[in-house]
């Protein structure tokens, strides 16, 4: 009975965006939206394209920051707020957001697993590379084509979102320059990516990569984080930039909206 009601939970609160719980309701800003179709996926995409308030009046090509969890009903409306927020205050330099809308999002989001708790919690899984391919391969171009856009790249998410986001850091780093994960469902597959740091650290590449992570005080969560942590300390990458934000006054349902703004000021700067 206790492993029945430990996977309703864990499935409800870990494989769900946590952006709605506070039933915070977010203005949907201006914004594009157009639909891809996929063949790396093999189904159309919902994309939605926010551009700042300068956008249409300037030359000015702009960096792009990437996020999965990207529908209007997801974490689209209240990051691209922000965004504005901070552009408006200059805190930030102005950059387009580009969300990914959800269809089957524990595929999309998880990689592989041996786990066998993990397939009963999530039974479709596993669908993270094709997902990365999709980015990589089909939405990049496609941005390129639509929007005056420089080669710089950044990713944001938030739970089983960060957990992609963090596997895309350790897998294809050259994909992105900066990296935001709140904290990340990094005990997947037994906690495959932390083992598996040193190994991957090994092969950054060259170019200069920005990560910022965060924790809460959920215990199957920040452990990890706090490994992770503990194990860029251990050596200088000089051609990576980091930082981890532990937040144990936070939960896992309030770690993102409570300190997107310092991440995003910190990784952008």
């Amino acid at each position: 009975m206790k492993n029945i009601i430990y996977t309703l939970f864990v499935a409800t609160v870990i494989f769900t965006s946590c952006s709605k719980t506070s039933q915070t309701v977010d203005i949907i800003p201006k914004h594009d939206t157009f639909t891809l179709q996929s063949e790396l996926v093999h189904e159309k995409r919902v994309i939605n394209v926010w551009t700042p308030a300068n956008y249409n009046t300037s030359l000015d090509s702009l960096p792009v920051m990437y996020m999965a969890d990207g529908g209007i009903k997801e974490d689209f409306p209240h990051i691209a707020n922000t965004l504005a927020e901070l552009i408006q205050e200059n805190k930030i330099k102005p950059i387009i957001l580009v969300g990914i809308e959800n269809t089957e999002r524990r595929r999309d989001l998880s990689g592989f697993t041996e786990v066998e708790k993990d397939k009963e919690i999530a039974p479709v899984i596993g669908g993270s590379e094709n997902f990365r391919a999709f980015i990589k391969n089909e939405l990049f171009v496609e941005i390129a084509k639509r929007y005056r856009t420089t080669n710089k790249k950044s990713i944001i998410g938030e739970s089983l979102s960060g957990l992609f986001v963090m596997e895309t850091f350790f897998l294809e780093p050259e994909m992105f320059d900066n990296y935001i994960a709140f904290d990340p469902s990094l005990w997947w597959n037994n906690h495959y990516l932390v083992r598996k740091a040193n190994e991957h650290l090994k092969k950054l590449p060259l170019n200069e990569k920005k990560l910022w992570f965060a924790g809460s005080s959920a215990t199957d969560i920040s452990p990890y984080t706090n490994e992770l942590a503990t194990i860029f300390k251990t050596k200088n990458y000089p051609n990576l930039k980091w930082k981890y934000t532990d937040e144990p006054s936070e939960k896992h349902t309030t770690i993102f909206r409570a300190t997107k703004e310092k991440a995003i000021i910190w990784t952008l700067n």
